[in-house]
């Protein structure tokens, strides 16, 4: 229970890699803020759960950011550990790419993430301690092929964590990425789908293209991700700031 007493937000908390992170901090003993649009999974991943609690929050809109961080900050006290992990995973070519996929790819990926982050920060400037996750992912890295919206943005993340862990280094503040290669989600379960009519192969064929992105040539479970959370957020990892931590199965 050495998270007892600290108030967490995680955005897309209701499924896959969130809900596992945010079980995890609750384990751990901290109230979990659980935000998402789909209010009824997230009501649904809060009940029974003590220290679960459920928001409707929509990352991409900067009021309903402002107030949801509000509500929950009046409920339980300020939020000292942010995790921004609310995003959405879609591939494409550039030159089939309209200027509105683009900008909702950006808008939930990189504007939720700063909105999250920017409306949680005062809280933990007053208490002079704070802990913030971005949920990136391997095409924050490098490259990823026929993903170019999803790439940026996922790249935007990781440079907005290391840029304010400069500015806030010598704190008790850190910024941290964590980077994981196909984990098995409902958002690789949707892709594989995808890739298969796009490129014209099997579901059997797509999926095996992901997992072979994989180093380990597996699927990454939504607790190995947690995990790594979990850590960055309790004692030892004072020092330990922007970074962009890989859970890919091997060296990238």
């Amino acid at each position: 229970m050495e998270l007892k007493g600290r108030h967490a937000l995680v955005t897309g908390g209701g499924t896959g890699i969130g809900l596992a992170i945010a079980q995890a901090l609750a384990g751990a003993g901290a109230e979990v803020t659980i935000a998402g649009r789909r209010v009824d999974v997230l009501e649904k991943a809060a009940k029974g759960a003590a220290r679960l609690h459920a928001l409707g929050m929509d990352v991409a809109e900067e009021a309903s950011v402002t107030e949801g961080v509000a509500a929950a900050e009046a409920a339980r006290g300020p939020i000292t550990i942010c995790v921004a992990n609310a995003g959405i995973a879609e591939g494409g070519a550039l030159t089939k790419t309209s200027l509105a996929a683009w900008r909702q790819m950006l808008a939930i990926n990189l504007d939720g993430a700063f909105l999250t982050i920017r409306a949680c920060l005062p809280g933990m400037k007053a208490q002079g301690s704070g802990r913030v996750i971005a949920v990136s992912s391997i095409a924050g890295l490098r490259g990823l092929k026929g993903a170019p919206a999803y790439t940026a943005s996922k790249h935007g993340m990781i440079g907005l964590v290391r840029a304010l862990s400069e500015d806030f280094i010598g704190s008790d503040l850190t910024f941290n990425a964590l980077c994981p290669g196909y984990v098995e989600t409902e958002i690789v379960t949707r892709n594989v789908t995808a890739i298969s009519k796009r490129a014209g192969i099997s579901e059997a064929e797509a999926l095996a293209l992901m997992v072979g992105q994989n180093r380990h040539g597996r699927l990454i479970a939504p607790n190995e991700v947690a995990a790594a959370a979990l850590w960055l957020c309790g004692p030892g990892s004072e020092s330990v700031n922007g970074q962009a931590i890989e859970i890919a199965g091997g060296q990238m």
